[in-house]
């Protein structure tokens, strides 16, 4: 009878401890893990021509980043949206480029910051006729449910290269803030080529290799008509959008350096948007078996990029890498010297 009581104890008392570690991680990743041993601090002004004064905790932004995860898994109604004062607010920074720079990676990142919210998906709005014919209020209605003191960012690569884009972004906020994120021009010509490569042998479609289409035959000179190759030549796109913007509105992002130490490229880019530093090295964490960083929301919620990212090169002739870097070399001293930033490229 003793030994019947003592096992009903035990079994209770498992039970108890069981939804105790329960509600405790509950409230973890309801109230986030980053606020726990810090301050509150305000965001310091907004990222539009005049400040706004109002402060507002960060601790109630991460709370309230919850609720619209459950509100984005629940369909939630229009007065449940309304009731929150939840808003489909207009990008205060996009991503513009570079194609294969780190756009993805970059966007992931900076949503670790409680006063982000992040389009999910790349709106193309600026870029597409199509799309931009259909006008600024479908463009708004693409944008997550946000609270009116975070910043919408959105991404879309094709945005650093088109060329009607610049126009197009100035009409509809002359102060918004842009994000480049560059690689060195021949890696990232390489992975460009790689992606199309990928998508060619997945439609059993044969395709040229990474040399006769960056090496033009008959001059044996780099072929500046690849889509490749000219999308690395980064100052000549960046000289169309200073005829807009000055050079204040932008941030470069050195996208080989986000992949092997993200931390400070990501606390300059928090600068650069007037955020408190939020984002920490308890946010990021080197996935050995993937090869790059993965992201920590909390202690319940991990997260790694698509299987895609990462992708291994093919081999490429010495030779052509050597000739590449030496036609980027002065279009890349310009990028430095226009930008205030110079990269590590060889």
């Amino acid at each position: 009878m003793l030994f019947k009581q003592q096992a009903w104890l035990r079994q209770k008392l498992l039970v108890l401890g069981s939804l105790a570690v329960g509600s405790l991680l509950y409230l973890v990743a309801r109230v986030g893990s980053l606020d726990r041993l810090q301050p509150i601090c305000p965001i310091e002004g907004r990222l539009s021509g005049a400040r706004s004064q109002a402060e507002f905790p960060l601790r109630a932004l991460q709370f309230k980043r919850g609720l619209l995860h459950e509100f984005r898994k629940s369909n939630a109604s229009k007065d449940q949206v309304h009731l929150h004062d939840l808003v489909q607010q207009l990008p205060k920074a996009i991503i513009i480029g570079v194609r294969k720079g780190g756009t993805r990676a970059l966007l992931e990142m900076l949503n670790l910051h409680p006063a982000v919210v992040k389009a999910s998906q790349e709106i193309h709005f600026f870029d597409n006729d199509e799309n931009y014919g259909k006008g600024i209020e479908w463009y708004r209605k693409k944008m997550p449910f946000s609270y009116p003191q975070q910043i919408t960012i959105e991404k879309s690569p094709a945005y650093f290269i088109t060329e009607e884009v610049p126009e197009r972004i100035y009409k509809m906020n002359s102060s918004i803030k842009l994000l480049i994120i560059v690689r060195e021009p021949t890696t990232r010509a390489i992975s460009d080529y790689t992606q199309v490569l990928e998508g060619k042998e997945r439609k059993n479609k044969t395709y040229y290799k990474f040399e006769k289409l960056a090496i033009d035959p008959n001059t044996c000179e780099v072929n500046t008509k690849y889509k490749a190759v000219r999308t690395s030549i980064y100052t000549k796109h960046l000289e169309r959008w200073l005829k807009y913007f000055p050079i204040e509105q932008f941030h470069v992002v050195d996208g080989d350096r986000l992949i092997t130490e993200p931390l400070p490229e990501l606390q300059l880019v928090e600068k650069f948007l007037n955020l408190p530093p939020r984002i920490s090295q308890y946010n990021l964490y080197f996935n050995a078996t993937r090869g790059f960083y993965c992201l920590r929301f909390n202690i319940i919620f991990n997260k790694c990029l698509a299987g895609s990212k990462g992708r291994i090169h093919p081999e490429v002739d010495p030779s052509v890498i050597t000739k590449l870097r030496k036609f980027f070399h002065p279009f890349n001293q310009k990028f430095y010297q226009i930008t205030g930033r110079t990269l590590n490229w060889p």
